[in-house]
């Protein structure tokens, strides 16, 4: 088993060649809601993350305008459109269900991506594979929702989310109460009445 010289041993993981390359694996179990990892690195902005070049895949976004260049192990954390493990804090990663020792850990990363700027073809393999990964507010509703309730999306991108769900909401014609519908009729003199049903 090939190992890296970084290994961090104390956060459970280690950094082990997988079907998508190098990944991190969980030495032990984790149950569900275990802390995993939590990332750390250099703070970057947008414009010095695109000058990272091939290695701007590694940052991990955690503000508008602000990333992680991260650092191992949590570098080689792969993605996956079906997750065993989210971020919490904008930072730590969780276990979201039993991961076995041995299994590789991975999360969505459009949990933490909205910049309208970087995708990724999907290798991740599930059966559910988006085929693209992509920002969070391109993600279908219901997969937005779940994540949200689950608490695994950058507080960031969970104001924007919930900011974008206002204007719908603002912007959509207002439906009548359903235990109020009224008929209207013309009365005498041209005046416009409502008559509750």
């Amino acid at each position: 088993m090939l190992r890296w010289p970084f290994e961090r041993r104390r956060a459970g993981v280690e950094v082990r060649l997988g079907p998508l390359g190098r990944g991190i694996h969980a030495r032990r179990a984790f149950r569900e809601g275990d802390r995993i990892l939590k990332f750390t690195g250099l703070l970057l902005n947008h414009d010095q993350v695109l000058a990272l070049g091939d290695a701007q895949a590694y940052a991990l976004q955690i503000g508008p305008d602000q990333y992680l260049d991260t650092a191992p192990p949590g570098r080689y954390t792969n993605h996956s459109c079906v997750p065993n493990a989210g971020i919490i804090s904008d930072r730590v990663l969780i276990a979201l269900k039993p991961i076995p020792a041995g299994e590789e850990i991975r999360f969505d990363y459009s949990t933490t991506m909205s910049e309208d700027h970087w995708t990724l073809e999907c290798r991740c393999g599930e059966p559910d594979c988006r085929r693209l990964v992509k920002d969070f507010h391109l993600l279908p509703s219901v997969l937005q929702e779940r994540y949200v309730e689950r608490g695994i999306v950058q507080t960031f991108i969970l104001h924007q989310w919930k900011q974008r769900r206002r204007r719908a909401a603002s912007a959509a014609p207002a439906e009548p109460h359903p235990a109020r519908q009224h008929i209207h009729g013309v009365a005498p003199y041209g005046h416009v009445r409502s008559i509750d049903p």
